[in-house]
């Protein structure tokens, strides 16, 4: 796949963005929580009757 320079800057800049948010503790505590439930549901195999994850309740599946 060839990556023109402008795809390869936004890509830079992406990437500079997320080790920005990493670094942010709040940033990091919640996505670890938004993590953990997502798999807690998993392992409990709660359906769309049961609690929802952050997925789905932004609609993304």
């Amino acid at each position: 796949m060839i990556v023109s320079g402008t795809e390869n800057r936004m890509r830079a800049s992406e990437l500079e963005q997320l080790r920005t948010k990493i670094n942010n503790q709040d940033y990091l505590y919640e996505a670890i929580q938004r993590i953990a439930l997502v798999l807690s549901n998993e392992l409990l195999d709660i359906s769309q009757g049961g609690l929802y994850n952050e997925r789905q309740r932004k609609g993304r599946r």
